[in-house]
């Protein structure tokens, strides 16, 4: 499903010269697993997340997605595998202030060309899916972070992609209520999807299938 080969990452640095940030990566996560990338916070973990998500491309090595190479195809073919194969919770959630629950699902679905006939019916199903049926028309002003955190799975979901990435996803969330997300993905993982949580909290990954633990730039542990 998604593999890593020797993935390094460095940057230029003004004054301080280049800085790797991954380090040779080898890497291989199959359809329908549950991991947990634990990274120590404030880390660069946003590097890996981004090359996962193929917002970046690593300065060398291979990465291959449902066996096609990645880093080595045009910029817009990239864009279409993203919209379709991944879809990606952010940890602040980055929901529009204007827009209202159920828009703000519709949202990829307008990228991928849906009528808007189409585009809210479909919204409207996931949001019954993660039990925000009767939120549809609130603004996120207007919704808990509990049910916030639900309408950006809601918007990751609905295009139906093969990998759910989720950054640090319970990171504002009290521990019921983050009992209550990992659950969900739980749930998620069952329905034949790959989910991969980002995370620097040892007892949230505890929760997921596999543990991958990095630190400066190198995996430390997998189990």
């Amino acid at each position: 499903m998604l593999i890593f080969k020797d993935i390094t990452k460095s940057y230029e640095l003004w004054k301080l010269g280049s800085i790797q940030i991954l380090k040779w990566i080898n890497l291989e996560i199959k359809a329908w697993e549950f991991i947990a990338i634990v990274w120590p916070s404030g880390s660069w973990k946003s590097t890996l997340m981004n090359i996962i998500w193929m917002l970046d491309i690593p300065t060398s090595g291979e990465y291959y997605l449902s066996w096609e190479r990645i880093d080595t195809l045009k910029d817009s073919k990239i864009s279409d595998i993203r919209a379709k194969k991944i879809g990606f919770i952010f940890q602040n959630y980055s929901l529009l202030p204007r827009m209202s629950a159920l828009e703000q699902v519709m949202i990829p679905l307008w990228y991928q060309g849906y009528s808007n006939k189409e585009a809210k019916k479909l919204a409207l199903e996931y949001l019954w899916k993660v039990w925000l049926s009767d939120k549809f028309k609130n603004k996120p002003s207007e919704l808990s972070w509990w049910q916030s955190q639900r309408v950006a799975i809601a918007r990751a979901l609905v295009v139906n992609p093969d990998i759910i990435l989720a950054d640090e996803p319970t990171w504002a969330l009290d521990s019921k209520t983050w009992e209550e997300i990992l659950n969900l993905f739980k749930e998620i993982n069952k329905s034949w999807k790959t989910v991969i949580i980002i995370t620097h909290d040892d007892s949230i990954a505890q929760k997921a299938g596999r543990v991958i633990k990095i630190k400066d730039g190198e995996i430390v542990d997998n189990f």
